[in-house]
């Protein structure tokens, strides 16, 4: 059981990585996007959202303090359902429609982060494959 829930893990953080990774390496890009959308402070905020994503993405896949990792993917999840993906302010039809689909996406996302920080906090210390055991505990 211990291997299906490391390649869940890792399965999982793939998204994460790679997003993060892109944040720090298109920086100038995707600040230009966060500002179209009207986040303040495009720069800091895509510098800091990839990092977030990066320790959260790392945090799972090695299990250091998972718990932690999920509940920060959860927070940008979030951060990025309300800030990036407003549909209710598209006029558009097909802008609006594909702007709700990313917005369900980050909280499906979201969701299943959650998911993850409870699991990590209430069982974690009976997983294996994991570096520490949570730093959060539940039940």
């Amino acid at each position: 059981m211990d291997v299906v829930v490391l390649i869940g893990r890792l399965l999982f953080v793939v998204l994460f990585a790679v997003s993060g990774l892109g944040h720090l390496t298109k920086t100038p890009q995707m600040s230009s996007y966060a500002a179209s959308r009207g986040v303040p402070l495009p720069v800091p905020a895509v510098i800091v959202s990839g990092v977030v994503l990066l320790v959260g993405a790392v945090s799972i896949g090695v299990g250091l303090w998972a718990d932690i990792g999920a509940l920060a993917l959860a927070a940008f999840c979030l951060a990025a359902a309300v800030l990036m993906h407003a549909f209710w302010k598209e006029s558009d039809p097909g802008a609006r429609m594909m702007e709700q689909v990313q917005f369900l996406k980050d909280t499906a996302l979201c969701g299943a982060s959650l998911v993850m920080f409870a699991f990590f906090a209430y069982a974690c210390h009976d997983l294996g494959l994991m570096v520490t055991g949570p730093a959060l505990t539940i039940g």
